[in-house]
């Protein structure tokens, strides 16, 4: 069976909602759930139930759109007052690292392909290619799985490590960008110029970081201006015009050699960190779109892939993954993190251990394919192989190796259980459960002494809500809803 105008609709509802329900069952032995989206698609593809998909600029496009919408969540999720003590050697992490770790795998694949036991022979761009796909940690994986685990981790690993997987895509884009015109260059007229290759480099880098960057600033500052004075009377289309300014940035700012990644990514942190009108609703809308995307995302990376051709590659694949997790990722982390002394052996361990493969380098991995560079398929099949085992033995196992590292903290609590939502600019909402020592001077509202500017709206006691008023009997286990003001400290 293939995709057409008349079924399309049909099959992703039955492979959307397979999906879902296939990760229900996986999330109980503690799988990711991005892994079984992955996997459910390959279950329904050519060596599968036999759907065929085999467009490969419709693949890269999709991953487009999806990496837009979820770097853009990721950065509206982001609190800038976390990254900021992690600034530093977050964004050594995404650039540094990234080079290092193509270096490292690129050398060692080079040199298992002069090996002759080893079951492929690949050139030096070739082998250098394949590791730029792979050299960034994958933004989708690591946002969904550190989500998914609901886990806290001490030293601030959490926002570093979201930092750096949100910011590091530019860099691998950069250099698999770089690699492809390089290999292009090659089978085209059979020798280069170097200083040509490096002052191309040099040019590339600086437009992509600079108009990147500022593209991503002006418009976050753009869209909250708009956002906070268009007054539109549906709640809904403010999220919706959003998305489409999401889109417009990562457009303008490719179309003027920027990185748009980067782009929608900054947009979507200095937005999310500014006060914006419907912020709920927005934040929401985003929230339920990334799910989406994602799973579009890795059900359609998991029809392309044809697990027969993939096992052929199986092999070689294994021991680049295993280099890749043992040895590549960790020198890469210690050594780009050895200026920033006060981060604690235990704390770069786990850094090394969280470089999460997932949509992203398997996306990358579709451009030599579209640009027909010689051995791509050879790099699609690798990279979507390893992905599979990083996420199979990396993402199953972050929360054992936090507690082994002694790195991890209490379950996180979700930040508005009782649904509540008031406009940032009448105050800040906190809730609060009621503990034996709490009401040790007294069980009524009164006898809490709530400091000045703070105000009880509402109690929720076993499921049901209760109006408050000063005296009110309260019981351990209550969860009150507070509103303070804003000019008092958090």
């Amino acid at each position: 069976m293939t995709f057409t105008s008349e079924n399309i609709l049909l099959i992703m509802s039955i492979l959307i909602f397979c999906s879902i329900l296939i990760s229900k069952v996986g999330f109980r032995f503690g799988l990711p759930s991005l892994l079984l989206f992955l996997v459910a698609g390959m279950i329904f593809g050519t060596d599968g139930l036999g759907l065929q998909f085999d467009n490969v600029g419709q693949a890269q496009f999709i991953g487009m759109v999806a990496l837009c919408i979820i770097l853009f969540t990721g950065g509206l999720e982001t609190k800038f007052k976390e990254i900021k003590p992690i600034l530093g050697p977050g964004l050594a992490l995404s650039t540094i690292g990234v080079l290092l770790t193509t270096a490292f795998t690129g050398i060692f694949i080079y040199m298992l392909s002069e090996w002759k036991p080893f079951p492929l022979s690949l050139s030096m761009i070739t082998c250098f290619l394949l590791a730029a796909t792979m050299s960034s940690t994958d933004s989708a994986s690591v946002f969904n799985i550190l989500g998914q685990k609901k886990q806290g981790l001490k030293n601030n690993l959490k926002p570093l490590l979201e930092l750096e997987s949100g910011s590091n895509d530019p860099m691998a884009y950069i250099l698999t960008i770089l690699l492809i015109q390089v290999a292009g260059s090659l089978s085209a007229e059979g020798d280069i110029n170097t200083g040509t290759i490096v002052l191309q480099a040099l040019k590339t880098l600086v437009l992509q970081f600079g108009i990147g960057a500022i593209a991503g600033v002006v418009m976050g500052y753009a869209s909250i201006w708009v956002l906070n004075r268009v007054n539109l009377k549906n709640t809904p289309l403010y999220a919706i015009m959003l998305m489409s300014t999401v889109f417009f940035t990562f457009t303008t700012t490719t179309l003027l050699q920027g990185n748009g990644y980067l782009a929608v990514y900054l947009a979507g942190i200095i937005i999310g960190n500014h006060k914006i009108v419907n912020r709920k609703d927005i934040f929401a809308f985003f929230d339920g779109m990334t799910w989406l995307v994602q799973v579009l995302m890795f059900i359609t990376l998991g029809l392309l892939v044809n697990p027969h051709e993939m096992m052929k590659t199986a092999p070689a694949a294994l021991l680049i993954g295993v280099f890749m997790i043992l040895v590549a990722r960790p020198l890469s982390v210690f050594i780009t993190l050895l200026p920033f002394r006060k981060i604690n052996f235990a704390s770069k361990t786990f850094i090394s251990w969280v470089g999460l493969r997932g949509a992203v380098p398997i996306i990358f991995a579709t451009y030599p394919v579209v640009d027909g560079i010689e051995g791509s398929d050879i790099i699609f099949n690798i990279v979507f192989f390893i992905t599979i085992v990083s996420l199979v033995v990396q993402g199953s196992s972050i929360t054992w190796v936090a507690r082994l590292l002694k790195l991890d903290l209490p379950e996180e609590e979700k930040e508005t259980e009782l649904g509540f939502e008031v406009p940032e600019e009448a105050g800040k909402l906190v809730e609060l459960t009621l503990t034996a020592e709490s009401l040790s001077n007294g069980n009524t509202l009164k006898e809490l002494k709530m400091p000045e500017g703070m105000l009880v709206m509402m109690i929720k006691r076993d499921g049901k809500f209760i109006v408050p008023n000063g005296s009110r009997i309260l019981k351990e286990g209550d969860k009150l809803l507070i509103i303070y003001d804003n000019d008092m400290p958090d």
